[in-house]
């Protein structure tokens, strides 16, 4: 029969050492207050019995958490990896803590991990939006928890946002491919609901424009998600098509990695049969088989951004804080997956 260890309380460290309550919380939050003799007997109590002190009514005392919520829309992306990592970073930095969850491009878990959020009085979220509605974000507002949004421009003024501009992305990766002389293009999209997806069709069909070439040129393969697996039916559904074109342009490098395997096993040769192009530059996209041409996200940067933005908002100075909208530019990386070897 297992028996639980009692709970050692902030009044049992001062009895034990002799001291009043008030003595031990400056011991743990004003040390500068209390003698170093004091200091270091109570101290060495606190070792001795075990206490940890409540984070939680901590929080409560103080009116302000320490922990700031992140929620992305695929945690097996590497790219919101590196947006995490940029985030912590920051946060960590300010003394802060990062919770991180996935929305799995789902609505409803959005909707339900922003409740969670307000219940635990986060700081505040940093989040990728999962609704196109927005409903989730605007029942949200009403419990005055600060947000950010990543990697998507706000629409109003209740929040700042960190984005990349993904038309200009879009058509950075269409203007490389018909530079190379290519005249049919596929664009392997994700859910179109998703802007990040329609932003970068918008900005590929600009750049079919600009090339002289029909709307018809783009010829869009959409998937219901942005995963490998989604990439390698595209590839398939790709080469069943009676007009096979030249060149593919993917939503993402997951999707994108997926059409290169796709056609790596039913043998049809990158680029010299068919060049591809991702977008996001994760770490995998220079480590394919044939290394990927992507269009670069800075997404450490962004993640780095955002969470300094919340804490702008949230911090000493927050009375003075004004909403801003960061747009970061892509950069197109040119790797093998594009350069015809012949």
């Amino acid at each position: 029969m297992s028996h639980s260890t009692p709970t050692v309380g902030i009044k049992d460290v001062a009895r034990e050492a002799g001291v009043s309550v008030g003595t031990v919380s400056n011991v743990l939050n004003r040390p500068g207050r209390v003698s170093q003799r004091t200091r270091r007997h109570v101290e060495q109590v606190i070792a001795r019995l075990g206490y940890v002190r409540s984070e939680s009514a901590r929080q409560l005392r103080a009116g302000r958490s320490r922990v700031m919520a992140l929620l992305v829309l695929d945690m097996g992306n590497p790219f919101f990896v590196d947006l995490a990592q940029g985030a912590e970073r920051t946060a960590r930095d300010a003394g802060l803590a990062v919770t991180l969850c996935n929305s799995a491009q789902s609505a409803r878990k959005e909707a339900e991990y922003l409740d969670l959020f307000a219940e635990q009085r986060v700081r505040g979220v940093l989040v990728t939006p999962a609704d196109p509605s927005g409903r989730s974000l605007a029942d949200f507002r009403r419990h005055g928890i600060p947000y950010v949004l990543v990697d998507r421009v706000a629409g109003d003024e209740e929040g700042c946002s960190v984005s990349v501009d993904d038309v200009a992305g879009g058509a950075m990766a269409i203007r490389h491919l018909t530079g190379a002389g290519h005249r049919s293009i596929a664009y392997v999209s994700g859910p179109p609901h998703l802007r990040q997806v329609q932003d970068r069709r918008t900005g590929a069909l600009d750049a079919v424009a600009q090339a002289g070439l029909p709307p018809a040129a783009l010829q869009e393969i959409p998937t219901e998600r942005l995963d490998v697996a989604a990439g390698r039916d595209a590839g398939a559904r790709l080469l069943g098509l009676a007009e096979r074109p030249t060149a593919v342009f993917c939503a993402n490098d997951l999707l994108a990695l997926g059409v290169l395997q796709f056609m790596y096993t039913a043998g049809v040769k990158v680029p010299d049969d068919m060049a591809i192009v991702g977008y996001d530059d994760i770490e995998f996209a220079a480590a394919a088989t044939v290394p990927l041409t992507s269009v670069r996200q800075p997404a450490r940067a962004m993640g780095s951004m955002a969470a300094d933005l919340l804490l702008q908002e949230t911090g000493d100075q927050a009375d003075g804080h004004r909403h801003q909208h960061v747009v970061l530019q892509p950069e197109l990386v040119v790797r093998g997956s594009s350069l015809p070897t012949r």
